[in-house]
């Protein structure tokens, strides 16, 4: 039944939501970081001198997210920014030695036990179950944007009945 495989999907999320919020806070409680600063500090490590657009599209969050972190991490001293000499547009992200010593302390984003039980899965069965999330995780922010669609459609007068729906078929192929 189609019904309860979505209550069973939305349960399984709201699982998984419950599950990184405790474990968010368990970061915060040893490093002193939430989990959105700590996936960005770790992408500044990852790519070196990087700009926050490239930071952006690494961790999946949005642009003026990426600079509200960075602002925190640098008022914290785990990283350092400045502009670039031949385009003083562009400004760059390093880490600094209290983000590296940060990140040295830092658990893992999803949990040291998950990581273990999850390796453990064979290799074909852990790429199954990452493209499973992938999809998921497509759904869900065309949802979001169908949302984002159709109050823009309100705010300007519209009616959301004329709103064409995105099909589900556009979802990204290059991920699969």
């Amino acid at each position: 039944m189609p019904a309860d495989e979505l209550k069973s999907l939305q349960k399984a999320l709201r699982r998984i939501i419950r599950t990184q919020d405790i474990h968010s806070r368990r970061i915060d409680r040893t490093v002193g970081l939430t989990l959105p600063q700590l996936v960005v500090l770790q992408c500044v490590r990852d790519l070196g001198e990087v700009t926050s657009r490239a930071i952006s599209k690494e961790a999946s969050l949005s642009p003026p997210t990426v600079v509200g972190i960075l602002d925190k991490l640098e008022l914290k001293g785990m990283i350092e920014r400045y502009r670039s000499e031949s385009d003083r547009r562009i400004v760059h992200t390093v880490l600094t030695e209290r983000g590296r010593l940060a990140l040295e302390h830092a658990p893992s984003p999803i949990g040291v036990s998950f990581d273990h039980a999850f390796l453990t899965i064979p290799a074909g069965r852990r790429s199954e179950i990452v493209k499973s999330f992938e999809t998921v995780a497509e759904l869900c922010e065309t949802s979001v944007a169908e949302v984002h669609d159709q109050t823009n459609i309100q705010q300007d007068g519209g009616d959301i009945a004329s709103v064409a729906i995105r099909p589900v078929n556009r979802l990204r192929s290059d991920r699969h």
